[in-house]
């Protein structure tokens, strides 16, 4: 990929809207090329300020049920039944057809949308499968987790947890900044035998505590998701659920 074509897919990397193959592209370019990687900087901070400073507005309470009164749509779906009304004016038929259309619009964005964690997980699932594909496990490798952890740091606006657990089995490779739910987040990866384990985090203010849970287990992968301490966890790998319990519990534990 040259300069050109990896430019002009920059913000749609950015966004996670590229498949696999061009995002491993566009990795090994940023590798090779310092003015794109210097542009992709440049890009990936405007993001990132405008993410953290730009106002944000929540739909009026009411909104739905008003259009949903304006549409004649019921206020909650039911089972999906059509029957055509009968009509006496054009403009009333006009007017109906209408507001089916939208309607059905609607509920089309709405159902095919991925829901919130549905949506986590795939983005989860690509970064992890990117950082194996592509040879990038960590920006810093090493198993120390007092350099880990001040680099990580440096680079974020938070502290992620991060502990070696090598005598558990899991020893620390290292870490790396990613990208998940259009934020920059830390990325911690571990290894158990040859499988990698990337554990990513990132805030998520007031969120209860919870333990770890699998949360998806999907094309050889197996998710855990846990929150702690006003941070959100994901651990992904290809080790099999019970081993991904015993590295998600183990992690919480020591954290």
């Amino acid at each position: 990929m040259d300069c050109t074509e990896s430019r002009s897919r920059l913000h749609a990397y950015l966004d996670q809207e590229l498949d696999l193959p061009s995002v491993v592209a566009i990795d090994q370019h940023l590798a090779s090329c310092a003015a794109c990687k210097a542009i992709f900087a440049r890009q990936s901070a405007l993001q990132s300020g405008i993410r953290k400073h730009a106002e944000y507005h929540a739909a009026p309470a009411g909104l739905a049920q008003r259009i949903r009164a304006q549409t004649g749509a019921p206020a909650k779906a039911p089972r999906w039944t059509w029957r055509w009304p009968e009509f006496r004016q054009p403009l009333q038929l006009g007017a109906a057809l209408a507001a089916t259309a939208l309607v059905s619009w609607t509920a089309a964005i709405e159902y095919s949308r991925p829901r919130g964690d549905d949506l986590i997980v795939e983005q989860v699932m690509s970064s992890h499968a990117r950082s194996v594909v592509s040879s990038h496990l960590a920006d810093v490798a090493s198993s120390d987790q007092h350099t880990v952890k001040p680099w990580l740091s440096g680079k974020l606006d938070f502290s992620p947890p991060v502990t070696d657990l090598t005598g558990a089995g899991f020893p620390l490779v290292g870490g790396r900044v990613d990208y998940v739910e259009h934020r920059p987040v830390a990325a911690l990866v571990y290894r158990h035998r040859e499988h990698v384990i990337n554990v990513f985090v990132w805030p998520e203010r007031n969120a209860a505590r919870t333990v770890p849970t699998p949360s998806a287990s999907q094309r050889g992968y197996n998710v855990v998701h846990w929150t702690d301490n006003g941070l959100a966890f994901w651990a992904i790998s290809d080790l099999n659920a019970a081993e991904m319990k015993t590295f998600a519990e183990t992690y919480a534990g020591a954290s």
